[in-house]
C-alpha cells in the first residue's frame, strides 16, 4: 500500500506589500517572503462527566510548549465551522480472532459514517489489517462506497496493528488538511508488525491525527488494549472498550461522534524557532473551573529546510 502523502507543519506566509504605481506614484509591487512554523492543536474541552463543553473562547485557554507560554494566534470551535473538512481513517482489525465480532463492527461503522459525515464535504477511507495491511477504500465522500467496502471484509490471519497505524498516518493522513481522525478497532495486541509501537505513535503525531481506539472485548476475555490506549493518549483522542455486542459498539461510535462535534482548535507560532526535529511537549490549560482538556502530548519540530 503506497499512496501520495502530504506537507508538514511549516507554512510559508507570503506578505504582499502593494505599492500601486501610476496614479499614486509608488514603486512597483514588492513581495516579502517570511517562513514561520504554525503549530495547530485540535483538542477537546470536557466537563467533569466527560461531556464536551461548548461556547468557550481563546481567552479561556493558555498554551505552553516545553513549559513556556505561547501566544494563541488562531482559535476556533471547529465542530461549528462549515469550512473545516473532517477526514476519517477507519482502521479495522480483520485478524482471525475477530471473526465472531466483525459483523457488529461493520454494521456500527456504517452507521457512524452516515451520522458523522456531511454530504459533499467530509472524507473517509477504510484500511483493514490482519497479517498484512490493505487499503480497502481510498478517500471518498460517497457513503455507499464506504458501506460496500465494509461489507467486503473477511476475517483471518495475525494482527499488524502498528503497521496499519503507521501506514495510515505516513501515507494517507500526513498531507491531508482539516481535522484528521483515525478510528482504530481491534480485539487485542499486535502480533506481526514490522514497525514498532513508538514508530507508529510518532507517525500519528506527525500527521496531526487524533486516534480513537476501540478495544472490543470478547465474552470470555477482557482483552489487552495497552497499545490502543497508548495511541489514544499520545494523540489526544480517546479509548473505549465495549463488549462484543451490537449496542455497546454502536454507543461507542456515538460517543466518538459526540466528541468530534464538540472540538476546538488553536494555533500558535512557537517562540523556539529551531528546526531541530525534536519533540516539543504541549500543555493546554483552561481558565474555566472543572473543564478538563484532552489533546495530543506534543509535536515534532520541522528539520532543516522542511
Amino acid at each position: 500500500m503506497r499512496i501520495q502523502i502530504s506537507p508538514a507543519i511549516t507554512v510559508c506566509f507570503i506578505l504582499l506589500v502593494l505599492f500601486a504605481g501610476g496614479v499614486f506614484g509608488f514603486s512597483p509591487q514588492k513581495t516579502i517572503r517570511s517562513e514561520v512554523s504554525i503549530v495547530n492543536i485540535p483538542f477537546s474541552a470536557l466537563d467533569k462527566d466527560g461531556i464536551p463543553v461548548s461556547g468557550l473562547s481563546a481567552a479561556d485557554f493558555r498554551i505552553f510548549e516545553n513549559g513556556k507560554p505561547q501566544e494563541i494566534e488562531f482559535f476556533s470551535e471547529t465542530a461549528k465551522s462549515e469550512e473545516v473538512i473532517l477526514t476519517i481513517a477507519l482502521i479495522i482489525d480483520t485478524s482471525g480472532s475477530v471473526k465472531d465480532k466483525l459483523q457488529y463492527e461493520i454494521e456500527t461503522a456504517a452507521e457512524f459514517f452516515r451520522e458523522i459525515m456531511r454530504p459533499n464535504k467530509d472524507l473517509a477511507l477504510i484500511i483493514q489489517f490482519d497479517s498484512e495491511v490493505n487499503l480497502v477504500q481510498d478517500f471518498t465522500q460517497n457513503q455507499d462506497d464506504l458501506v460496500h467496502a465494509l461489507n467486503s471484509l473477511r476475517a483471518g490471519g495475525n494482527t499488524s496493528l502498528y503497521d496499519a497505524v503507521y501506514l495510515a498516518a505516513e501515507e494517507k493522513l500526513f498531507y491531508e488538511a482539516g481535522r484528521k481522525v483515525m478510528v482504530v478497532i481491534s480485539d487485542g495486541e499486535d502480533t506481526s508488525s514490522l514497525v514498532s509501537r513508538d514508530e507508529a505513535v510518532e507517525a500519528a503525531q506527525k500527521s496531526n491525527a487524533l486516534i480513537y481506539g476501540i478495544g472490543v472485548r470478547g465474552s470470555r476475555s477482557q482483552g489487552s488494549f495497552g497499545d490502543l490506549q497508548k495511541f489514544s493518549e499520545q494523540t489526544g483522542g480517546a479509548f473505549f472498550s465495549p463488549r462484543a455486542e451490537f449496542k455497546e459498539i454502536q454507543e461507542t461510535f456515538n460517543k466518538i461522534g459526540r466528541d468530534l462535534r464538540g472540538q476546538y482548535s488553536l494555533a500558535y507560532i512557537p517562540t523556539d524557532k529551531r528546526k531541530d526535529g525534536t519533540f516539543r511537549k504541549i500543555e493546554i490549560h483552561c481558565e474555566k473551573r472543572d473543564v478538563r482538556i484532552r489533546s495530543r502530548k506534543g509535536y515534532y519540530a520541522p528539520e532543516g529546510n522542511r
